[in-house]
């Protein structure tokens, strides 16, 4: 008798979680792809508040199954992966819209410059196709909601004399990619500038910060990010855990306002 009173109970909640499932529906899941490189993927340390979950939002794991996110997001580089933007973002976007569950992409490639945001480009540190990995997981994610945006950080590898020029060219060539391929002509797409440390060492910083303002000031759907007054975590490279989730905030503000 007391083993059936708990299998009664097991079935129970097994029905109810189900039910609860049922109840959101499918325009309620709003997906955002994280993409770029290091400092989307996060760097920063990773804190007790970093880890506490929110049951309206979820992110992609490494074997693309749907688990509740927390920090850190990307797996790029395991050893070194830690706070960046996404769970700020995720979490402004799940106050800004509370019926709605946010559903994360972790895309983002350490050490990637924007050549190797292209089919087939194989990057050989994490031996990973950043381009292609990104759009299988897309691909597999999109039946579970809406896909709502892409938040973009990334240049940092682009900043040398023989890349800097043709930034702006490409950036625009891959936010049409991530659209045509995705069957999203209008897609929320918002860049965040690379951070502003050492640029009176690297001109080409400037540069590519000044391509990104333009593309995002000019190409329909875009929003901008500014990174200025953000701190370091002594590198002078990666965003501290601070600046990563105020740089977060800002992404959702841009996407937010896109959206309007």
């Amino acid at each position: 008798m007391k083993k059936l009173f708990f299998f009664f109970l097991i079935l129970l909640s097994f029905q109810n979680a189900r039910s609860q499932k049922n109840v959101v529906k499918k325009k309620d899941i709003h997906i955002y792809i994280l993409a770029g490189q290091s400092n989307m993927a996060g760097r920063g340390t990773v804190e007790a508040i970093d880890t506490i979950t929110n049951p309206h939002i979820w992110m992609l794991n490494k074997d693309t199954q749907w688990v509740p996110a927390k920090e850190p997001l990307h797996f790029d580089k395991p050893k070194v992966a830690g706070v960046g933007p996404g769970f700020a973002f995720a979490n402004v976007m799940s106050k800004a819209d509370p019926k709605a569950m946010i559903y994360l992409i972790p895309c983002a490639v350490g050490g990637t410059r924007i050549d190797l945001w292209t089919p087939g480009a194989y990057d050989s540190a994490t031996k990973t196709h950043p381009y292609d990995d990104a759009m299988k997981r897309i691909k597999k994610a999109m039946p579970a909601g809406e896909l709502k945006g892409i938040i973009w950080h990334q240049g940092e590898s682009d900043c040398n004399p023989a890349m800097s020029a043709g930034y702006e060219i490409k950036l625009k060539e891959l936010i049409q990619r991530f659209r045509t391929e995705l069957k999203k002509p209008n897609l929320p797409f918002v860049l965040g500038e690379i951070a502003h440390f050492r640029t009176t060492e690297n001109k080409d910083k400037t540069i590519v910060n000044q391509a990104i303002k333009t593309v995002a000031y000019t190409f329909p759907n875009c929003g901008y990010v500014e990174t200025k007054g953000m701190q370091h975590r002594g590198d002078t490279l990666h965003f501290n855990s601070p600046s990563a989730r105020e740089i977060g905030k800002r992404y959702a503000a841009a996407m937010i306002s896109i959206k309007k």
